[in-house]
């Protein structure tokens, strides 16, 4: 272990208290001979955060901040993800990939308060979060130092890590001594499964994982029926209850996972260049989505709309990476929210083991003329107009016929 060059006078750590980020934070003390400033975000993850503060001090660390970031965060961050109703490779719907911008943010803002010239985080050298949260500096702060334990150290195992853990009187959890079956990472937006246990993708996931929702088998046998109102694209009131970000998300989180909705096990491609075996839970965004196409398919432009969802893929796959502020990214957000300034409306939801059903939507905004779309007898639409419609249409066709 090699000291760092230049030398790093103060540090700002990612820390969640946890034993990996309390290595560190060790780890950091001993190697860079440096001031550490800690900083700890609830982002609804649903842990108490007070522990980490005491553990913090127990390292000697001075400047420690713990902030609620919830609202912020649904409010800058989910919601605008979801205007574009980004999903990454057809399923995911981007719960831990959207955090990381915000911790990044606030990272690089508390170290220009604090003077630091350096920030930390406990991501591995195989994971995407590595990627987001660095890329996240240096937007921010290009002159920043930026310290990755996980590619620097020596402690390659999780026995390496008790060892140094015990070795420097780091207090460790009963249940870290054994080897946990999976990773977990949480926020107010989802929770997310990786590794050990689930690394082999043909094996089905433990029932007792689980922990945002029951399972669709399990769920009540009658429906729960729910209506979201949206303005300017952004959900605002749940039967008719005006809401903040994120109250209100945790509120579908609660009718959604007691549905048995957002469960999601797939294998995705990590920007990395390995796939990766993740099982997801997003109950309440889950049922966002849904509803937001909803109001989006009478108040939307049918070729706004078609645009819109070509633009979805780059714009998930830039929030994936990790390139949430790139200039490319920011252009694309005022293309999505242009197309939102009619967004208003409600869907109502049928809520039912595990699937999140669209059964009415309505807006004073709306776009859908039952007049023009009737089967019945109307005086606004010539159906005789159809004929040169399609024989236009068909005539690049027809002259094609001839050529071959």
């Amino acid at each position: 272990m090699t000291k760092a060059v230049p030398p790093i006078k103060k540090v700002v750590l990612a820390y969640s208290g946890g034993l990996d980020t309390s290595v560190i934070l060790r780890w950091l003390q001993e190697v860079y001979d440096c001031e550490i400033v800690t900083f700890t975000a609830d982002l609804g993850q649903g842990e108490e955060l007070a522990p980490a503060a005491e553990k913090a001090k127990m390292f000697g660390v001075k400047e420690i901040y713990i902030e609620d970031l919830r609202e912020e965060f649904v409010r800058d961050y989910v919601f605008p993800m979801f205007r574009a109703n980004a999903v990454y490779e057809g399923v995911y719907l981007l719960g831990t990939s959207i955090a990381r911008p915000l911790i990044a943010k606030r990272q690089i803002e508390i170290a220009k308060a604090t003077g630091a010239d350096a920030v930390s985080h406990g991501c591995t050298g195989k994971g995407n979060d590595q990627v987001r949260f660095e890329l996240g500096y240096y937007a921010l702060n290009p002159e920043i130092h930026v310290i990755a334990p996980w590619r620097e150290w020596d402690l390659s195992s999780r026995e390496s890590l008790l060892a140094y853990a015990e070795k420097n009187q780091i207090p460790i959890a009963k249940d870290k001594r054994g080897e946990p079956p999976y990773s977990t990472d949480a926020n107010i937006l989802h929770i997310s499964y990786e590794g050990k246990a689930l690394e082999d993708p043909w094996v089905e996931p433990d029932e007792g994982m689980f922990t945002r929702s029951v399972s669709p088998e399990n769920a009540p046998d009658e429906p729960t029926y729910v209506e979201i109102e949206f303005a300017k694209g952004d959900a605002v009131a749940i039967d008719g209850e005006a809401m903040t970000p994120a109250t209100l998300l945790e509120k579908l989180n609660q009718l959604g996972g007691a549905n048995g909705i957002g469960r999601l096990d797939m294998v995705e491609n990590r920007f990395v260049g390995m796939k990766s075996r993740g099982v997801y839970e997003t109950p309440g965004g889950t049922v966002l989505l849904q509803a937001r196409r909803a109001v989006e398919s009478i108040t939307l432009d049918r070729n706004a709309a078609h645009l819109k969802d070509e633009m979805m893929p780059r714009y998930a796959e830039l929030v994936y990476n990790g390139f949430w502020f790139s200039p490319e990214r920011e252009m694309l957000q005022a293309a999505i929210d242009e197309s939102q300034k009619h967004m208003n409306g409600t869907a109502r939801l049928k809520l039912y083991k595990g699937n999140a059903i669209v059964v009415g939507r309505k807006s004073p905004d709306s776009l859908y003329s039952e007049a023009h779309a009737t089967f019945e007898d109307d005086n606004v639409y010539d159906q005789r107009d159809a004929a040169g419609f399609i024989k236009l249409n068909a005539l690049r066709l027809r002259i094609g016929h001839h050529r071959r």
